[in-house]
């Protein structure tokens, strides 16, 4: 049986280093047997890939390409705090999206950080999308995740 490591390996994905938190929080923590994290953003190398709005300047496909990234990040705030060998299964998944006035496509934007997930702890997940005015530092989108760990 192969790990979250190795899922991630096969995967072509190696996991960053954790975003330093923007303001008075940390990226993680664990209560009892589970692991919240923060609203991770798409950083890669300490910069922000992309900004503005879905819909508008930032397009359905990069968007979800950018979700998959914050599922990342939330996946290295996670290994902060544990073994990713002790996650039992990802159980919710909240996703941010900042979107113009008309766009309505938020589930399919938030797929990204899902089916990322999916791959990595092979299951399903309850979850959120939401659409939002605007994020932190104008991020298109923020996802955050609760893991329930063994």
């Amino acid at each position: 049986m192969s790990s979250p490591e190795d899922r991630l390996a096969a995967l072509g994905l190696s996991l960053p280093d954790v975003v330093a938190p923007l303001a008075a929080y940390v990226p993680a923590v664990r209560s009892g047997a589970h692991v919240y994290t923060s609203g991770q953003l798409p950083i890669a190398a300490g910069e922000l890939l992309k900004t503005g709005k879905v819909g508008a300047e930032v397009t359905p496909e990069e968007a979800y390409e950018l979700a998959k990234l914050c599922a990342l990040n939330a996946i290295a705030a996670l290994r902060s705090v544990v073994d990713l060998d002790q996650v039992v299964g990802i159980v919710k998944v909240v996703g941010f999206v900042a979107s113009a006035p008309d766009f309505t496509g938020q589930p399919q934007v938030v797929n990204g950080a899902s089916e990322l997930l999916g791959e990595v702890f092979q299951g399903a997940h309850a979850r959120s999308a939401v659409g939002v005015a605007v994020l932190p530092r104008d991020a298109p989108v923020e996802v955050e995740l609760i893991a329930e760990i063994r």
